[in-house]
């Protein structure tokens, strides 16, 4: 098995324009996916990430509050994920709950690189 890093992105304008009930099986749904991950022993890690933060440049010299993509752009998650391949990956992320919302999902291999 390989692991792939699941980026999501978007999604939030989406989440706003759900009343309560709709927003709440929303959330329900991503706990359905995820659950069932892990019950297939795919599900490695991840969570939710913050809104605040901040970007470094010029070798760590320069602070910036951030993140500033645009809100469609931020990533507001990861999960960690374990599949064959990165159809097989590409397959799993096919079931995220963030398309519901407009939201994307980037799919990333994770490279081990061995150390001498």
């Amino acid at each position: 098995m390989n692991s792939y890093l699941l980026l999501f992105r978007g999604g939030e304008a989406g989440m706003a324009a759900m009343n309560e009930a709709d927003r709440g099986q929303h959330i329900h749904a991503w706990g359905d996916w995820m659950d069932a991950l892990r019950a297939q022993d795919q599900m490695q890690g991840g969570e939710p990430l913050g809104n605040e933060g901040a970007v470094l440049s010029q070798d760590g010299q320069m602070v910036h509050d951030g993140p500033f993509a645009e809100g469609k752009e931020l990533v507001g998650g990861y999960l960690l994920i374990s599949a064959e391949n990165l159809d097989a990956a590409i397959a799993i992320s096919k079931g995220c709950p963030i398309f519901k919302t407009g939201g994307t999902v980037e799919v990333r291999p994770i490279h081990n690189f061995a150390r001498p």
